[in-house]
């Protein structure tokens, strides 16, 4: 391939984030636009009219920002493209640096801080202000900038340590490095699944065990009932850094840990809290963790594979303005040019995900309590301040679980 075969494909990427920005902004107005502003009558009980205005400030508050927030990085990625930032900066480190791996440690490792320090400000402004004005941030700027210190750290040992390992089987194997390394992020990914609890979490959050009493009893009694092989019980002090709630388990095998966010614990009833638990329970009971467990390890595979195709194609490199061929180069070209593929296997995900979460409400319903889930899932809503009347398009595009009302509708055919 030539220069204007790369000059092609230069286009084609930029084609494709211009593409991908005008779908997504109009994805948003779509949003926006089926707001409804009287409230559903089937939550007049659980909201009140000021919570639900409240809730569509808060959706077309986090669009607007969105919109800024994706125009400023849409327009610097078309200018570091245009002006083949990315070849200069490999032309800059090779110069400084030579070849080797350690080229594109220090390539993605530079470019992975000055984007973190480049976007510090959008997060600042939608966890300080945004986040603040209703009334979800309780993160203090201490907590803010520990955070991003741990996660440097996390970047370095975890996602250094993986890129050098992916680079050095690229360095050995070739064009077969792509199996190697899908058995090891394979087995990678099942240890963070397996050991996230016990040893990412804990580096940001506190975990607690559940103390004994009755909401104990009730979770320990249900996970009886339907044979569920609970391990712990932790409450996760998620009121250090926002109001939200959430609940969730780890592991994969026979014992798990249930994991409740304490603002969970202070805003629902017991009954409730064990319903939340049962559509957990219903994910283990469905096979949906194992089922996406492998279900991505397969797409990993595909992605590796056809990574693989062109990880030594110079032309990918040329693209981005590199004067010879770049590994990391390569990489990012790839990405970009993956991304349509990615963007339609995310929505295929969401799709299934849609499902599993309904299959997940029934089990509950049906081994514990239908109407005590019903209530649990108004409340989160109504605490989270969630978009009750979410466009169909964006829903089809980005919702891993279904709207509030189409999960009410499920429940009560059931």
């Amino acid at each position: 391939m030539g220069i204007m075969d790369a000059t092609t494909l230069l286009y084609i990427i930029i084609g494709i984030i211009t593409f991908d920005f005008i779908v997504e902004r109009t994805l948003d107005i779509l949003n926006l636009r089926a707001l409804r502003y009287k409230l559903p009558e089937s939550l007049s009980g659980v909201y009140k009219e000021e919570k639900y205005q409240k809730s569509m400030a808060y959706t077309r508050e986090n669009a607007r920002f969105s919109f800024v927030m994706s125009a400023f990085y849409y327009v610097v990625a078309i200018v570091l493209l245009l002006t083949g930032f990315f070849g200069w900066l490999d032309a800059t480190l090779r110069f400084a640096l030579g070849e080797g791996i350690f080229l594109s440690i220090a390539f993605f490792g530079l470019l992975f801080i000055v984007s973190d320090i480049v976007n510090i400000p959008f997060q600042w402004y939608e966890t300080f202000v945004i986040e603040k004005k209703y009334e979800f941030n309780k993160t203090t700027p201490k907590i803010f900038f520990t955070d991003k210190l741990k996660g440097y750290l996390l970047a370095a040992i975890l996602g250094g340590g993986i890129l050098y390992v992916l680079l050095l089987l690229i360095q050995y194997f070739g064009q077969n490095f792509w199996f190697y390394f899908w058995l090891i992020i394979s087995a990678f990914t099942l240890f963070m699944n397996m050991f996230y609890t016990t040893l990412i979490l804990p580096l940001f959050n506190k975990l607690t065990p559940l103390e004994n009493g009755s909401l104990k009893a009730a979770i320990e009694n249900y996970s009886q009932k339907v044979n569920f092989p609970l391990d712990n019980i932790y409450v996760m002090d998620g009121s250090k850094r926002s109001n939200k709630s959430n609940a969730f388990f780890s592991g994969i095998g026979k014992k798990k840990k249930i994991v409740l966010f304490d603002t969970l614990i202070e805003n629902h009833s017991e009954e409730e809290l064990v319903a939340v638990l049962a559509h957990e329970v219903g994910h283990y009971k469905r096979k949906h963790i194992i089922t996406s467990y492998m279900t991505s390890i397969v797409q990993t595979g595909i992605i590796l594979f056809l990574l693989s195709l062109v990880i030594f194609n110079p032309t990918f490199s040329k693209a981005l303005g590199g004067a010879q061929n770049a590994i990391h180069l390569n990489l990012i070209a790839f990405t970009l040019l993956f991304s349509p593929i990615s963007n339609a296997i995310g929505i295929f995900m969401n799709l299934w995900s849609r499902k599993n979460e309904f299959e997940a409400d029934a089990y509950a319903r049906d081994t514990y309590s239908g109407k005590a889930l019903e209530s649990a899932l108004k409340k989160l809503s109504m605490h989270n301040l969630s978009n009750l009347t979410p466009h169909p398009a964006y829903v089809f595009v980005h919702y891993s679980h279904p709207p509030l009302l189409q999960r009410l509708k499920a429940l009560h055919k059931g």
